[in-house]
């Protein structure tokens, strides 16, 4: 399966080294390109990527709000943002509002190339320095209690085991090995997870184990 990738970055020639990586891939194509946001939902509406890379520093429509229109206009696309960013805050609005990850700019080639491959199947992708960032933000501010608090009425302890490695942004193959079990069974798994706290996305569950503990389980 080939998939298709928008950009969508103010910087001409980020983009273009961005395309030019991409392309090389035999089973990526970019399909389209935007300078700002406005744009960029246009290009999203008309050719229905796969995924999309979302700067999120931009003139006129921000980052962040142009995250929060693509999700609705577009909401089969998994929506990376690609970012100079390192600020947690940003992190968390971005994945509140329906990001399916949050890379920094000086990512390696194989990680971006892996990134988008993870993310065009509906796995999060998250920088492990901007988990860890998330992670200390909710502790900083009081807002990450003991895992356990409330969470462990709705999750058995391998529903919270697996929280944790969503958290830490595994692919369910990777959640298969690490905790020797069929891939399908982690699939029913995440399903329990996400009816059990009423969510509706994977990055959705990263998130709320980082906001209760779950993310160092085990």
């Amino acid at each position: 399966m080939t998939v298709r990738v928008l950009l969508i970055d103010d910087h001409t020639l980020f983009r273009s080294g961005v395309r030019q990586l991409l392309q090389r891939q035999s089973d990526m194509e970019v399909v389209a390109e935007a300078a700002d946001g406005v744009e960029g939902v246009k290009r999203a509406k008309a050719c229905n990527p796969d995924v999309i890379l979302l700067d999120l520093n931009m003139p006129g429509l921000s980052g962040l709000d142009t995250l929060q229109l693509l999700v609705q206009e577009v909401p089969d696309a998994a929506v990376v943002m690609l970012t100079v960013s390192e600020e947690a805050d940003e992190l968390a609005e971005a994945l509140h509002r329906g990001a399916m990850g949050f890379l920094v700019k000086n990512i390696e080639v194989d990680a971006l190339v892996a990134a988008v491959h993870k993310a065009a199947l509906g796995e999060p992708v998250i920088a492990d320095s901007m988990t860890a960032k998330l992670v200390a933000r909710f502790r900083v501010q009081g807002q990450a209690p003991q895992a356990g608090a409330g969470a462990s009425e709705r999750l058995t302890p391998r529903e919270r085991e697996i929280a944790a490695c969503l958290a830490h942004g595994e692919s369910n193959k990777e959640i298969a090995r690490s905790l020797d079990v069929s891939e399908s069974t982690v699939k029913i798994h995440v399903q329990n997870i996400l009816k059990k706290l009423n969510l509706s996305s994977r990055v959705q569950v990263a998130v709320y184990a980082v906001e209760h503990g779950l993310a160092d389980h085990g």
